[in-house]
């Protein structure tokens, strides 16, 4: 799972290593365009519907809080 997220980060932006950042929301990695767009490529990857009350900045801040909040809305 964290491959597959890892890949979708990887081309929102090419030229920032993203599997090492623990920030990418804090450290304005990730903007609310780019979140909408990781929210949509993250339903279509992993079959889940993330609702509007999931998307907050730590759940998004690395590849790690995403496999979380993927994993724990599969299990819902």
């Amino acid at each position: 799972m964290e491959q597959s997220i890892l890949r979708i980060l990887e081309e929102l932006h090419p030229e920032i290593d993203v599997g090492s950042c623990e920030r990418l929301v804090d450290d304005g990695v990730l903007d609310s365009m780019d979140i909408v767009t990781l929210v949509s490529e993250l339903n279509a990857a992993f079959g889940v519907r993330i609702p509007a009350a999931e998307i907050l900045p730590d759940r998004f801040n690395s590849v790690r809080a995403l496999a979380d909040m993927l994993r724990r809305l599969d299990d819902i």
